[in-house]
């Protein structure tokens, strides 16, 4: 929690051991999620959100759900490749405009190992995958 708080946030609901329904006391704007969750767990933050407000998944194997009755949108984000955008990020870290917190790094024949743990929860932070020496 302590890297989310630095990051910016205000407020860290645990889902692990908090029920997030019973966290979120009020409506939000906004309920992004970037986790793989139970579907039901998924389907519950569209309770959260205000009329009007939007569901953000970015877990490719479960649609954001949404309420059309109460207008709030279910989003859907997936990863794209785009080398311009890419190259215009390298360049934001390199003027030190933006900041990846790099957790570890793990050699490329570790990677069916970095899978199994990141399926049970375990990876936290960005991991960066290398290569063997040529």
């Amino acid at each position: 929690s302590e890297a989310v708080t630095s990051a910016g946030a205000d407020v860290v609901v645990d889902r692990t051991t908090t029920d997030v329904t019973a966290a979120v006391t009020e409506p939000v704007d906004l309920a992004l999620n970037l986790a793989p969750v139970d579907p039901a767990e998924l389907a519950a933050l569209v309770t959260l959100v205000r009329p009007g407000g939007v569901v953000v998944n970015t877990t490719v194997w479960m649609p954001a759900p949404g309420d059309e009755e109460r207008d709030v949108r279910g989003i859907d984000l997936y990863v794209r490749s785009d080398a311009d955008q890419l190259a215009e990020l390298v360049a934001m870290i390199d003027r030190g405009e933006l900041r990846v917190a790099v957790a570890e790094r793990v050699p490329l024949a570790e990677l069916p190992a970095l899978h199994a743990r990141a399926a049970e929860g375990a990876v936290h932070g960005k991991v960066v995958v290398v290569p063997p020496a040529a």
